[in-house]
């Protein structure tokens, strides 16, 4: 059966590839999509994300703008990582769609209607809004699946911190405080291990086509990024991960804790969690901690490229090409 989902993204290179996934994977009911501000400002991010449900031909999904600012600190981009316009300065051409606003009612509307989950790709600051003004319905979303945080994986954006939860950690400190939603992790410590390598990038551009083109394009700016700032050839593509496991739990491993994070300071967004068990509180999420990458590349692929699927597994599998 398909699952009912919203996602809350920032679109962003790794969220529109995301959102590509979700799109295509027959488990999922992609209801609505709302958009925060992370990588790019919030309306950036909805031109972006209905650029990408132009691409996809899903233009009958629509895409509601949120909140456009963190709950307390300034807001900051990542416009060096994913490009002025947040898809590589590729610059498409913006899709003839009007952008809806309203996102944190969005959320909560569906959340009343019940059997609803949220797959959440940047800062918690929509869903932190949505607990404030309505926790009861708010917690009657069935799960959330966050791409954010790290455990044990040092940060990307500072010394500790996960970029995603360090725009907005107030926000996250309301979401691990406040909610009783079934909350997953998919942070820094599985994510790093899903790189995009020349190689796969090669299969994309062999495979051909509009969709392929379209990350071919997108993701030059990433790698450029990725080598000049970690020595990393390729480029990591986090949010992609957080679909992936929200359909097939086998491809994450992990453990429950309780979360909490810092807000102020020069450990801000650092994420905490307690696995000494010092706060003696309830266990408030699921930290991932181990990620098939062989596994999860095979689903990403085979799913975007279907009419592909068995040249993606001839190659995928040979271990020549050293593409995982």
């Amino acid at each position: 059966m398909k699952r009912k989902v919203i996602i809350d993204c920032d679109p962003g290179i790794d969220d529109s590839l995301a959102l590509i996934l979700a799109l295509n994977s027959p488990e999922l009911d992609v209801v609505g999509i709302t958009i925060v501000s992370g990588n790019v400002k919030a309306e950036q991010g909805a031109k972006n994300a209905l650029k990408v449900l132009k691409l996809m031909k899903r233009e009958d999904i629509k895409v509601y703008i949120g909140e456009e600012v963190p709950l307390v600190r300034e807001l900051i981009t990542a416009q060096d990582t994913h490009g002025e316009d947040g898809l590589g300065e590729t610059n498409y051409k913006e899709a003839d769609v009007e952008i809806n606003y309203g996102g944190v009612d969005f959320i909560l509307e569906n959340a009343r209607r019940g059997d609803i989950s949220v797959i959440a790709l940047g800062p918690l600051t929509n869903l932190a809004k949505a607990i404030g003004r309505d926790e009861e319905a708010f917690n009657m979303i069935n799960e959330i699946v966050s791409m954010g945080g790290a455990f044990k994986s040092h940060g990307n954006c500072s010394q500790v911190a996960e970029f995603n939860y360090w725009v907005d950690p107030h926000g996250v400190k309301e979401v691990f405080e406040k909610s009783k939603v079934p909350f997953s992790m998919v942070g820094l410590d599985v994510t790093r291990e899903i790189i995009l390598t020349p190689n796969l990038i090669e299969l994309i551009k062999q495979i051909g086509g509009e969709v392929a083109e379209f990350i071919v394009n997108i993701t030059r700016f990433y790698v450029d990024f990725h080598w000049e700032q970690e020595r990393t050839l390729g480029c990591v593509i986090n949010d992609p991960l957080a679909v992936a496991y929200f359909i097939d739990r086998s491809i994450c491993e992990g453990f429950t804790s309780y979360l909490d994070i810092v807000t102020e300071g020069i450990a801000i967004g650092q994420t905490l969690v307690d696995v000494g068990e010092f706060y003696r509180k309830e266990h408030n999420g699921l930290v991932l901690t181990k990620v098939d990458s062989k596994k999860f590349m095979k689903i990403f692929l085979e799913r975007i490229f279907k009419d592909n699927k068995k040249d993606i597994e001839i190659v995928i599998n040979n271990e020549k090409y050293g593409l995982i």
